[in-house]
């Protein structure tokens, strides 16, 4: 028997048992369909994540106050946090290779006009937020340099803040007042959405040292730095580490890189992606146990047919072949509706609900499609050594 008929008898009892193949597949369908769903989900989490963090630019270094050291008391620590004052930040914007520095105090208050008031996100920044941050004012300019030693009551609004207390008319030039002080609006930001729930749009900037005087700080929250393409990060760390233990007597502060938080996250996310397919895999294995039952069961049902393919000349491995190639051909159709099944719930969900993040995982996908075809390899090898084991006459008499 050719190769050719082997697998057209296969398509023929496939299509002969209708509901049975069915069923057999429906295992693999939800399962393959239910990896692609939820890797899609992950990988569209994702890449979300990692541009809502990468939105600010790559090329940043965060120094933050505070490091604690143990001195032998049990469960005790004493804090050895000096704060990061301007000059730190001053001292830190004439290093080699540093492009620009942003000092940062953030908090919330109250902002008034003459007739809208309403608490909002205030952040003290400088005036290198534009070139740091990659933001830049659609109107008007942002906070001038030289604000640090002498600052003056200027701020710049986010746009939905603009909204929310002028509506369609121009801010610029105009007071408005931020918790005890008056301040002049000297820009508006573009639309920059929300990072992590924070809403940069509904955001008002002054400069930090005001911002200091507002919250009643001693320290800035924290202090990025950009740095420029062909630097070393190791050797701009080294520097910074050097110029702030000069500056504080010892290490009382934590640097982070951009890219250590983007490779932590990237990490994070792939694991969460890889945790994802596993449950979807579940589906799979449920998938694989279920072609195993039906296909003994069908041995079971056609031992007679069996018996008369071996009495007309059939081979044992023509009849381990027939019965391979059944349950290769069950797991992909199965496979191959799954994925088609997968992919258009994967599109719908995007049109239903945009807001949610999807992107097609075509590894994930693949490797899904090729496990089914393992499965069917793996669960179809045990009944096709059953039916090729039977004796003629013992399956003729069966009849």
């Amino acid at each position: 028997m050719h190769f050719a008929d082997i697998l057209l008898l296969s398509f023929r009892t496939i299509s002969a048992y209708k509901l049975r193949s069915a069923l057999t597949s429906l295992g693999l369908i939800i399962g393959i369909a239910a990896v692609i769903i939820l890797t899609s989900l992950g990988r569209g989490l994702h890449h979300f994540v990692i541009a809502e963090f990468t939105q600010f630019g790559t090329h940043i270094i965060s120094v933050h106050p505070g490091k604690k050291s143990t001195f032998g008391l049990s469960g005790a620590s004493i804090s050895t946090v000096r704060p990061l004052s301007m000059d730190d930040a001053a001292g830190l914007g004439k290093l080699a290779g540093i492009l620009a520095v942003v000092p940062v105090v953030q908090g919330n208050a109250r902002v008034e006009t003459e007739h809208k008031q309403r608490r909002t996100n205030v952040i003290g920044a400088g005036a290198a937020v534009p070139e740091v941050w990659k933001t830049r004012p659609v109107s008007g300019r942002f906070l001038p340099p030289g604000e640090e030693s002498n600052p003056r009551a200027f701020a710049v609004l986010g746009d939905k803040l603009t909204t929310e207390l002028f509506g369609q008319s121009s801010p610029l030039g105009k007071r408005i007042r931020i918790g005890s002080d008056r301040y002049r609006v000297l820009g508006v930001m573009e639309k920059k959405g929300q990072m992590l729930n924070f809403d940069m749009d509904d955001t008002v900037y002054i400069p930090a040292a005001k911002a200091l005087e507002m919250f009643d700080r001693e320290s800035l929250m924290e202090i990025n730095l950009l740095y420029g393409d062909n630097v070393s990060v190791a050797a701009i760390l080294k520097n910074i580490k050097q110029l702030l233990i000069a500056r504080h007597g010892y290490e009382d502060f934590t640097l982070i890189t951009q890219n250590q938080m983007l490779e932590s996250m990237d990490s994070i996310l792939n694991i969460l992606t890889m945790a994802v397919a596993a449950l979807g895999g579940i589906s799979l294995l449920v998938g694989s146990v279920g072609i195993i039952t039906i296909m003994m069961i069908a041995v079971s049902e056609r031992v007679a047919e069996i018996g008369l393919l071996r009495a007309i000349g059939a081979e044992r491995t023509i009849i381990f072949k027939l019965f391979l190639f059944e349950a290769l051909t069950l797991s992909a159709v199965g496979g191959l509706i799954g994925v088609l099944a997968g992919i258009g719930i994967v599109a719908l969900i995007s049109k239903l609900v945009p807001a949610l993040p999807t992107e097609l995982a075509w590894n994930y996908i693949a490797a899904a499609f090729v496990l089914s075809l393992l499965i069917g390899i793996v669960s179809g090898v045990v009944p096709a050594m059953r039916a090729a084991r039977l004796e003629p006459l013992e399956a003729l008499h069966s009849e």
